[in-house]
């Protein structure tokens, strides 16, 4: 079974997930994570992304991040185009690592689940929540952005949308004590496990 986590910003994905590898002994995949490695280290990946944006991208073997950067938000254009080449990647690789784990459930934590389509992949889908303090005061704190920023960016997602699409919703708000965290997580575990 593989179970996709998602949330937005500042509502404490990366906090369940390590939960779930390191209390319950779900392996987890970060799609962030995955996505960074596979733009330096795939080359499928590469040679598309050096077609789209030019051999610039890339020197001496290496990621030009700021190129890369300046390329994606230029237009929404072409931050569809730069998707194209890598969510497909990441997902299949996903895919392959998922195979081979030896868990009964393996775990997606993704902030662009739906976006990105990788909520195909995934059986079930853990919404991780938290009140908009909560999540702007994190964001803030763990980026060192503004609260505009955090606003600006929390905006631009589509939270409640979401929250009703997926499958099981844990509020990880300030006063959520892990071990309670982990209660929910159990009971879901099981709930996923059971069907």
């Amino acid at each position: 079974m593989k179970l996709g986590i998602t949330g937005g910003i500042g509502s404490g994905k990366s906090f369940i997930s390590s939960l779930l590898l390191d209390q319950l002994n779900i392996p987890v995949y970060d799609c962030d994570t995955a996505a960074k490695r596979l733009i330096c280290e795939d080359g499928y990946v590469r040679l598309k992304l050096t077609a789209l944006v030019g051999a610039h991208i890339y020197k001496e073997g290496q990621l030009q991040k700021s190129v890369l950067a300046d390329y994606l938000f230029a237009s929404q254009q072409h931050a569809q185009q730069v998707n194209a080449i890598v969510h497909p990647a990441v997902k299949d690789d996903f895919l392959k690592w998922a195979k081979r784990q030896t868990t009964e459930i393996v775990a997606m934590e993704s902030a662009i689940l739906y976006e990105s389509g990788f909520e195909s992949v995934v059986d079930k889908v853990l919404f991780v929540n938290a009140p908009l303090e909560v999540r702007i005061n994190r964001a803030m704190k763990r980026d060192g952005s503004t609260r505009q920023q955090v606003e600006a960016r929390i905006n631009m997602q589509h939270t409640e949308e979401y929250l009703k699409k997926a499958d099981y919703i844990i509020e990880n708000g300030e006063e959520a004590v892990k071990d309670s965290l982990l209660k929910s997580l159990q009971n879901i575990l099981e709930e996923i496990t059971a069907k």
